[in-house]
């Protein structure tokens, strides 16, 4: 690959990590747009693309992109980060939740609410699996998938990771779930549900569950749901630049 457009691809990526807050996404697709026709006209030697060296760029884009993954881990595996956020909480597996409405009126509010709490707690437990998976991903990243992830829209990042770390992701989560079920008291918690519904709701006791299963899944969907809003915020606002490296190449 030309060394010209190598580095032109990484200002491309700059410019989408480190323009200001006002700029908008359309805006800066544009601002990339252009940057893609000048790298195919011809330039004098004398002009460049920029101070900075591809392997520099490169290097600052790897480093956003980990700090944003750190963000989500972090933020899912802080208490309630899972059963405090609507948008990821863990809600009981099909017919419970449907019927959830149904059991606390018969008065097993208590029961559902340590059923779930002890699910979330496991999810939040095991979400800190994913940190040295999301950083392999972002090491082995190539100049290609930094234009694919340019190109590819606003959760072009998130998509990367999701082909590069969800099988990964599922076999490191899913014992650890088991591990951290054990711990929070997932399936205790069930079968105090079941057998406090007794009569109210008899088909809770014939419901062949794999909570473990379940929990891993909807953990892994928080999981990606949090790192596509740390990539619009990546996106849309200015880098938090906590690092020499950053402010070196977001600094401008």
């Amino acid at each position: 690959m030309p060394r010209q457009f190598s580095v032109t691809v990484m200002v491309i990526c700059t410019t989408l990590l480190g323009s200001p807050a006002h700029a908008g996404l359309k805006d800066l697709l544009n601002q990339g747009q252009e940057l893609i026709k000048q790298s195919t006209q011809p330039q004098s030697s004398s002009s460049t693309a920029t101070d900075l060296d591809t392997d520099t760029l490169s290097a600052g884009l790897r480093e956003a992109l980990e700090i944003g993954t750190q963000r989500a881990v972090e933020t899912l595996s802080a208490q309630d980060g899972y059963l405090g956020n609507p948008s990821v909480r863990i809600p009981m597996p099909g017919y419970i939740e449907t019927a959830s409405g149904l059991l606390r009126a018969a008065g097993l509010g208590n029961q559902v609410d340590t059923f779930e709490l002890s699910m979330n707690r496991a999810a939040e437990a095991a979400v800190t699996e994913a940190t040295p998976i999301f950083v392999e991903a972002v090491k082995a990243m190539t100049i290609d998938d930094a234009r694919r992830i340019y190109n590819g829209g606003d959760n072009a990042a998130t998509e990367y990771f999701k082909t590069k770390t969800y099988d990964r992701l599922g076999e490191k989560f899913k014992p650890r779930i088991e591990e951290s079920m054990a711990q929070y008291g997932v399936t205790s918690a069930y079968q105090l549900l079941v057998d406090s519904a007794g009569s109210k709701l008899p088909m809770l006791g014939n419901m062949n569950l794999d909570l473990a299963d379940h929990v891993t899944g909807k953990a892994l969907d928080g999981l990606f749901l949090m790192l596509a809003e740390e990539e619009k915020k990546i996106r849309e606002q200015p880098l938090a630049r906590s690092t020499d490296l950053l402010k070196q190449v977001f600094g401008n």
